[in-house]
């Protein structure tokens, strides 16, 4: 039996916050982050984790970008919001408890404001957070650094892209073991 801080792919979903096109390359690591959440969306379709997309105010801050979009399993709902935490949009909240998962991955925009607020509110209702330190980011790093520390001095678990998929296949002997070892190399 896996440590319980050790994903389990029955348990976890991906949240995914307002990757949005007015961020295009104003974000910190801008490209290594698209890189993660390229590979982290690419294994959550492949092993069919679970997944939820915010925007916010998408009138204003565009649409998710289309490299990400490209991704998304058919039919993939994005949840509009206005709340800065995506857990004070009610179709959010509603979309989550409907999974019946307690593993919530993290990622996206910004560390210190959407992501932040919304991994308080997670955390505050009992979800595990984990969060991918290469698949979120902010428009200035301490910004960044101050939003994730935050985070982690507060309960949310460090991890990285990588180590999420390693953790969801558990082993060479899976069946999607070599595809997702194909992803993440």
């Amino acid at each position: 039996m896996a440590h319980p801080r050790v994903l389990d792919r029955a348990h976890s979903a991906v949240v995914m916050i307002d990757v949005q096109e007015a961020y295009r390359g104003a974000t910190v690591n801008h490209d290594g982050v698209m890189r993660a959440l390229n590979r982290l969306l690419r294994v959550t379709a492949q092993l069919e984790i679970p997944l939820l997309v915010t925007e916010q105010y998408p009138k204003g801050l565009g649409h998710t970008m289309k490299e990400l979009v490209e991704l998304f399993p058919p039919g993939q709902r994005v949840i509009e919001k206005l709340s800065l935490s995506c857990c004070g949009e009610t179709s959010f909240a509603a979309a989550l408890d409907g999974l019946h998962r307690r593993q919530i991955v993290v990622c996206g925009l910004e560390a210190h404001a959407c992501v932040n607020q919304t991994v308080h509110d997670l955390l505050d209702q009992g979800y595990q957070v984990h969060l991918p330190h290469d698949a979120i980011s902010s428009r200035f790093e301490l910004d960044y650094r101050v939003g994730w520390e935050k985070m982690i001095g507060s309960g949310a678990v460090p991890t990285s892209v990588e180590m999420i998929c390693l953790e969801w296949v558990r082993t060479a002997a899976a069946p999607d073991f070599k595809a997702v070892q194909k992803i993440i190399k």
